[in-house]
């Protein structure tokens, strides 16, 4: 089972990461705490002190096309914030 799908670049998580050394991870949605813990220290070679976890709901989606309109949800799945031991650091932007 992949844990970690991608990690969230917004403004929020770029906030999160500046002032309270925390990344923001997709994971996947049957992964607990400690899974997502041994997945990004493995990944990274990091100490992590902390994961909190959230479940992000779907939307509905409704458009307009040729043939009527098409209705949709997308999917849900699960958000981890990773707190870092002071000093770690994680760049996501070293692969570019």
């Amino acid at each position: 089972m992949e844990i970690l799908k991608k990690p969230v670049l917004t403004e929020k998580a770029a906030l999160l990461t500046d002032k309270l050394n925390r990344y923001t991870f997709q994971c996947d949605y049957r992964a607990n705490k400690i899974q997502i813990k041994a997945a990004v220290e493995a990944m990274y070679g990091v100490t992590v002190e902390d994961v909190n976890t959230q479940v992000i709901v779907g939307k509905n989606k409704t458009r307009s096309t040729k043939t009527g309109i098409v209705q949709g949800r997308s999917a849900k799945y699960k958000k981890a914030i990773i707190t870092l031991k002071a000093g770690e650091t994680i760049d996501f932007y070293s692969n570019i």
